[in-house]
């Protein structure tokens, strides 16, 4: 482990425009410990994180229950649990956001810090994404759908104390969903009135996931809450789902809305 003074020392260098190959010679430290300093400064620890709901002898319930839903729902979509090097059991939680949706970056940061307070939560510039993201021993805890390989290539399947907070917050577990790999878009079509086409435009929504259990798990809360929907197949495969009968997508639209 370095010292504070030797990390603030090597990112200043870099801040002066130097390459990571000249301060890690000037340094002697790692280019990799100095690219991991740069999204992150403080060492990792994992006392600051406070207890965590599901470790205890006896574990509680997760508060606040409405921003879990919603994160659970962004997780399964476009985040993932990984080691952190040399983190000591710590794990990262990152999520990708497109920067074309500010407002979902936001949502999405305010949702892990409700759910971890005591956690940093930051955000990490890709090329057209932001990650958000936060350390914690937990997360494995917290999402027990982590795992090795990818989404889609093992099960997903909700713990029992999962699905009570689901079925008390339906409709946060559908927004983070949607926010995370779906959307709503206008569709268009063209009729016949009296001999001339006429153009008619509708809103739909869909949603887009090559995991079956998180399609069936996104349908079926779909179908708690009165929504009609139907796949879509693409390619032979039923990737897509869509909601475009107009009383669902008003329920969409009151619940859910579009990506801001």
């Amino acid at each position: 482990m370095y010292d504070l003074g030797t990390r603030k020392h090597a990112l200043a260098l870099v801040a002066q425009g130097r390459s990571l190959n000249s301060v890690s010679r000037l340094t002697g430290v790692s280019r990799s410990a100095i690219r991991s300093w740069q999204i992150r400064l403080e060492p990792l620890d994992a006392s600051r994180a406070g207890p965590c709901p599901r470790c205890a002898d006896t574990p509680t319930p997760i508060e606040p229950a409405d921003a879990y839903a919603y994160l659970l729902g962004l997780y399964l979509g476009d985040g993932c649990i990984s080691a952190a090097p040399r983190g000591r059991g710590v794990h990262a939680l990152r999520i990708a956001c497109a920067d074309a949706w500010p407002g979902l970056i936001d949502a999405c940061a305010e949702a892990v810090r409700q759910v971890r307070p005591a956690n940093k939560v930051m955000r990490v510039r890709a090329a057209g994404c932001q990650y958000v993201t936060a350390y914690s021993k937990h997360w494995p805890c917290l999402f027990p759908q982590h795992g090795p390989g990818k989404k889609h290539e093992r099960r997903i399947v909700l713990e029992p104390w999962q699905r009570e907070i689901v079925a008390a917050y339906p409709w946060e577990l559908v927004r983070g969903l949607v926010h995370s790999d779906g959307c709503r878009a206008t569709n268009w079509t063209t009729r016949l009135v009296g001999g001339v086409p006429k153009r008619y435009e509708y809103p739909r929504y869909w949603f887009t996931n090559v995991s079956d259990d998180i399609r069936r798990l996104y349908t079926d809360t779909l179908d708690v809450l009165g929504v009609e929907w139907r796949h879509c197949d693409r390619a032979g495969r039923r990737y897509n789902v869509s909601v475009a009968r107009r009383a669902s997508v008003a329920l969409m639209d009151a619940h859910v809305g579009p990506k801001y």
